[in-house]
């Protein structure tokens, strides 16, 4: 199986990277359209700023390849919120892929949200073998409100969107790669979808 992990310069690559590696697969880093066309599943990772992440995206051009892609991609982070149609981070318009806008957590709790929190309203393959309520690891002042393309929620003040599925398209505003044995076993159904 071919992974391919976007390589745009957001993003904690490595350790998504390794992740896989500990499943037994191996995936390559790579900007390359024919190489991330090619892929069997497309991994779109991002930490940072919405806006220069974008501008990094249009730089390489995968602003108009990653739309268009066909088999399965994974958006983790800021990749699940850049595949929505806008972010008030930096006024930027994403991708388009999930309908849904990206909007700024009030002050009614600590912002960023940091650490362990709990997912559940499961609705997908993505979360075979995971039960309700389970903890994943999270990093953010941006949230998806809930909407029609959310297969989890959380609870941080407010109930938002923590995942979310559109065709051949799901994103996870958690990271997989650090969130333990749940977390590993998200990006092995993953790969196995």
């Amino acid at each position: 199986m071919k992974i391919v992990i976007i390589n745009y310069g957001a993003g904690n690559i490595q350790s998504i990277k390794f992740a896989i590696q500990r499943l037994g697969f191996e995936a390559i880093l790579s900007h390359d359209e024919d190489e991330i066309r090619n892929a069997d599943k497309v991994i779109f990772p991002g930490v940072g700023e919405a806006s220069s992440a974008m501008e990094m995206l249009k730089s390489t051009g995968l602003d108009k390849v990653i739309p268009t892609l066909k088999q399965p991609v994974l958006g983790i982070c800021l990749g699940m919120q850049l595949m929505c149609k806008y972010c008030e981070e930096g006024n930027t318009q994403g991708l388009n892929i999930f309908d849904c806008d990206v909007v700024k957590f009030d002050n009614r709790e600590k912002v960023p949200q940091i650490g362990w929190n709990q997912i559940e309203n499961l609705k997908s393959d993505l979360f075979k073998g995971i039960k309700e309520k389970e903890y994943m690891y999270l990093v953010h002042s941006f949230y998806v409100p809930l909407n029609n393309e959310a297969i989890a929620t959380t609870q941080y003040g407010l109930k938002y969107a923590s995942a979310l599925q559109e065709k051949n398209f799901y994103g996870v505003q958690f990271h997989p790669e650090k969130s333990s044995k749940a977390g590993a076993q998200i990006l092995k159904n993953f790969l196995e979808l």
